[in-house]
């Protein structure tokens, strides 16, 4: 219970004071590096198995899927406010920094211990990416995120401005899927259970992306209050 409670105070001040930045300054910039620390949160946490109780069951899945999953709300924003090019832009940012933190921590290992040194187990068994985790987290970031992007703008295009709860839904929803069915096939096949992680990835992922749309709401309402973007969007 206390980690949901974080979670959802961690969701509210990161999101909210992105939403706060790109209405005070009209531009994504703090939206943009919280979604890169996001990602490469994810990036690390994605080798760990957790176990999650749902309350009505309990499912297994990477560590990393309640920080992921939050990603699609930052880009759901970000497409809000600036639109699908500038979403399309930071996802290419993110995973250019995904290349680069990988090659520095890879480096890093790499590196001899200093001789009064003990912890180089310690750290291989923290840090150190596995190559398939790593090629599967990369290639389902960029298809589904860059398929969330396109599927949100099309969705606000055919409701014209509407219904936020159904394009922030239907964009994250199918997106989240898609990750899931790449990245543990690719990173677990042949290695563990995939059913099992497929089915307790999905169910956090759908749970986080429903829980998501009171924060998207309360996001849009910030980020266009007394903003210019107001004139030009229509609430529900």
């Amino acid at each position: 219970m206390l980690e949901i409670i974080l979670w959802v105070l961690g969701i509210t001040s990161f999101t909210l004071f992105g939403a706060w930045y790109a209405r005070r300054f009209e531009k994504p910039d703090a939206l943009i590096g919280l979604y890169v620390l996001f990602v490469a949160i994810s990036q690390i946490t994605a080798a760990k198995i957790a176990e999650y109780d749902l309350g009505f069951i309990t499912v297994t899945a990477p560590a990393a899927v309640l920080v992921y999953s939050v990603t699609y709300l930052f880009t759901d924003i970000v497409n809000e406010r600036f639109g699908r090019g500038e979403v399309h832009r930071m996802i290419f940012i993110a995973f250019v920094t995904q290349v680069a933190m990988v090659f520095f921590l890879w480096l890093a290992t790499r590196l001899s211990p200093a001789p009064f040194w003990d912890e180089q187990e310690s750290w291989e068994a923290i840090v150190s990416l596995v190559p398939r985790i790593t090629l599967a987290s990369w290639v389902a970031f960029l298809v589904s995120e860059n398929l969330d992007a396109w599927i949100y703008d099309l969705f606000r295009k055919l409701t014209r401005g509407r219904h936020l709860w159904a394009r922030n839904v239907f964009s994250s929803i199918p997106s989240l899927t898609v990750d899931t069915f790449i990245f543990i096939t690719i990173a677990f096949v042949g290695t563990m259970p995939l059913w099992s992680l497929i089915e307790g990835q999905l169910a956090t992922k759908w749970l986080v992306g429903l829980v998501n749309i009171p924060f998207m709401y309360l996001n849009r309402w910030l980020i266009f209050r007394s903003s210019r973007g107001a004139a030009v969007r229509h609430e529900e």
